[in-house]
């Protein structure tokens, strides 16, 4: 691969390829940095096409040109530069980026203080804030990847995105028949609660310590891997940062907007997050192979619905 990804730099950027090695955090891409003669650049190749994925996951590589070029637009927040791209697997059979390097550490490498991890966090409320004041006229998964199709109304994309993820559960049998049917049922005597009719705004849906890319000075230099964005209700955004522990306090402050509290909400909250955990059970079993894995995601759904969704 590391030949081809060079005659793919040479191509596309008409440059020489100095020296190239990979990068060890990614979990979903293979990432590559490549020194060239008067720059740095990151190489991502998404994974094979025959992979096992969730339904938003196929080729959503294929909507970061477009996003980035928003965010750059419209934002002050650090994303890279997109410098090429091929989606054609012409030299690989994979869908490849090019992008700028941009400076840092992930914040997953860094050792911080409680204090500094604040300060880190409240940048990121800030740069969020920036993202979800980007909106759209209908709801979904609505790259160049197309896994559903754009709705009028927040419920409805949401139902589609819960059954479809439900269907893919399915597939690689960590789901029976009456599982699929009790979890498609509880969302449907719950339905009410999503009518609220919320901006549908751009999500970055992916922000954990090791897509924050940060300075010696505790300076956010990047917030990268928009591939799982989506436009709809922030408050699923906000489900991603609880189970990734960042909508702490700090986070608040910088996002400069109280969180909704009332019981609606929270029945949202508890279904928000029951699609972050599901989507473990795919990877774990489906991409993995680790059906023991899988399983305790799977206890831990059905342990949290449980404790905190009442089956009308």
């Amino acid at each position: 691969m590391i030949e081809q990804i060079c005659c793919l730099l040479r191509q596309r950027l008409n440059t020489q390829v100095l020296a190239i090695e990979p990068i060890a955090t990614g979990l979903f891409n293979s990432s590559f940095s490549a020194l060239l003669p008067n720059r740095e650049v990151v190489v991502r190749v998404a994974p094979p096409a025959d992979s096992i994925f969730c339904f938003y996951e196929r080729q959503m590589m294929r909507q970061e040109p477009k996003l980035h070029r928003i965010l750059l637009e419209k934002t002050n927040i650090p994303v890279p530069r997109i410098l090429a791209y091929d989606f054609t697997g012409s030299l690989l059979p994979r869908d490849v980026i090019i992008m700028e390097k941009l400076p840092g550490q992930p914040m997953s490498e860094c050792n911080l203080s409680t204090t500094e991890r604040d300060g880190v966090l409240c940048q990121v409320g800030t740069y969020l804030r920036q993202a979800h004041a980007i909106t759209a006229s209908k709801y979904g998964y609505m790259g160049a990847h197309r896994p559903m199709l754009p709705y009028d109304k927040w419920d409805h994309a949401f139902a589609v995105m819960w059954h479809k993820l439900l269907g893919d559960i399915y597939r690689i049998g960590a789901y029976n028949t009456a599982e699929v049917a009790r979890l498609s049922n509880l969302l449907k005597s719950h339905r009410r609660h999503f009518q609220h009719n919320p901006r549908s705004c751009l999500l970055h849906m992916d922000v954990w310590d090791q897509n924050i890319l940060i300075d010696d000075l505790g300076r956010i230099t990047g917030l990268i891997d928009w591939d799982r964005s989506l436009y709809g209700d922030p408050e699923i955004e906000f489900a991603v940062l609880d189970y990734c522990s960042i909508s702490r306090p700090a986070f608040w402050d910088g996002y400069g907007e109280k969180r909704d509290t009332s019981e609606s909400a929270t029945i949202r909250g508890h279904f928000y997050l029951l699609y972050e955990l599901q989507k473990y059970i795919v990877i774990s079993q489906g991409r993995e192979s680790n059906s023991l894995k899988a399983q305790r995601y799977k206890t831990q759904v059905m342990d949290y619905i449980e404790a905190n969704l009442r089956e009308i």
